[in-house]
């Protein structure tokens, strides 16, 4: 995604996609990202591709895109090519938070800048096999940017309560949603971002963060949405890696809405509130271990509510930018969808009843399942709030 061609105006975006690479027979996770991103190395339908942290990890990143037709098209370019490299390398494409079965250490992928985290990280390295879906959406200046981020605060765990898609860790149930995020919330300044009056404030802390030796640059944090460090965009990673196409989908829409509600409030002269940072960290907490199905925690009111409320909250919050841009039936038709299927997670833990492997065995079908999206007059009762 080059930095040219990202407009100002919160209605662009662009979805980065990491997923694991298996073994089709042990279902284990395996160490082949170079040799099937030399199989893929660029789609023919605008998704790159690209290495990661771990030699079983791919990654496939959209252009940059304007509706959700275009940017569907791009990440199932993205799965489909990765996944068509990956069989002719004997592997599986599989789009999970977590590994399902592993067996660590992991092998790191080779180059300069990772093997200075596997120095920096150790042990906490070789075992996250963690997987994200980051969504991008361009806005005018990086002040723009820490300003809107500072907005999208409070919203940041029910994007990751949604897309919760990581109950598993070699082979067991961790009795969370996304044990991601707690994988994640190993590494300094990970969760919610602080509150920031401006860029220079935002990229100040970044510099002491490095200056204490618990970053390796500016350009790497472990926060759940930052001003991009090489894009104009504002950059969302709450999400697990997304379960179908359909719910990457539904996550860009979500964040270019928050987004787009965010100019808006901005606009007005509003500025975000600013949250109890504990409070925050025990609404990434909770959501990280429920999921959809459980309770919530609402940063700005510090009470607990059910995480499908906290949900429609959103969902009605960012209806105005979603009528905008034409996406609000089709997003209310998703929501929909998986608050009466359950989440990844969820049906990973349905799929369980066959042993770990058949974990593995529905997440590979349904990493490269991309049938048409849902229709809103598909789901019954569509739209409740």
């Amino acid at each position: 995604m080059r930095a040219a061609i990202w407009p100002g105006d919160g209605r662009t975006m662009g979805v980065e996609e990491e997923f694991l690479l298996v073994d089709p027979v042990s279902r284990r996770t395996v160490a082949k990202a170079a040799e099937v991103l030399e199989q893929a190395r660029v789609t023919s339908d605008g998704a790159a591709l690209h290495q990661e942290l771990l030699a079983t990890q791919v990654e496939a990143a959209t252009g940059v895109c304007t509706d959700l037709a275009e940017l569907r098209r791009q990440v199932v370019a993205g799965r489909l090519g990765l996944a068509d490299a990956a069989g002719r390398e004997g592997a599986r494409l599989v789009s999970s938070g977590h590994s399902v079965l592993s067996e660590p250490p992991v092998p790191l992928t080779a180059g300069e800048r990772f093997a200075m985290i596997a120095e920096a990280y150790a042990g906490m390295v070789t075992t996250y096999e963690a997987c994200g879906c980051h969504v991008h959406v361009g806005v005018a200046d990086r002040d723009t940017a820490v300003a809107v981020v500072n907005h999208l605060r409070p919203w940041l765990p029910t994007l990751l309560a949604l897309s919760a898609n990581s109950p598993f860790e070699r082979g067991s149930d961790t009795g969370y949603a996304s044990w991601r995020m707690l994988e994640q919330a190993r590494f300094p300044g990970s969760g919610i971002p602080p509150w920031f009056a401006s860029a220079a404030a935002h990229d100040g802390q970044l510099e002491r963060l490095v200056e204490c030796g618990v970053l390796m640059d500016t350009a790497m944090t472990f926060w759940l949405a930052r001003p991009s460090p090489r894009l104009p965009t504002v950059e969302v990673r709450a999400a697990d890696a997304a379960a179908t196409v359909d719910e990457a989908i539904l996550q860009a829409a979500l964040v270019r809405g928050l987004v787009g509600r965010a100019l808006s409030e901005l606009a007005a002269g509003r500025e975000a509130p600013v949250l109890d940072d504990q409070v925050c960290a025990t609404a990434v907490w909770s959501a990280a271990r429920y999921g959809l199905n459980g309770p919530g925690v609402d940063p700005a009111s510090w009470h607990r509510l059910p995480a499908t409320r906290a949900l429609w909250r959103l969902v009605e919050w960012v209806g105005p930018a979603l009528e905008e841009t034409a996406d609000l039936k089709t997003v209310r038709a998703l929501v929909n969808r998986i608050v009466r299927q359950g989440t990844g997670a969820e049906r990973q833990r349905q799929a369980a009843a066959s042993g770990p492997e058949g974990v593995v065995d529905m997440l590979i079908d349904q990493t490269v399942a991309v049938g048409d999206q849902v229709l809103p007059e598909e789901i019954p009762g569509m739209g409740q709030l």
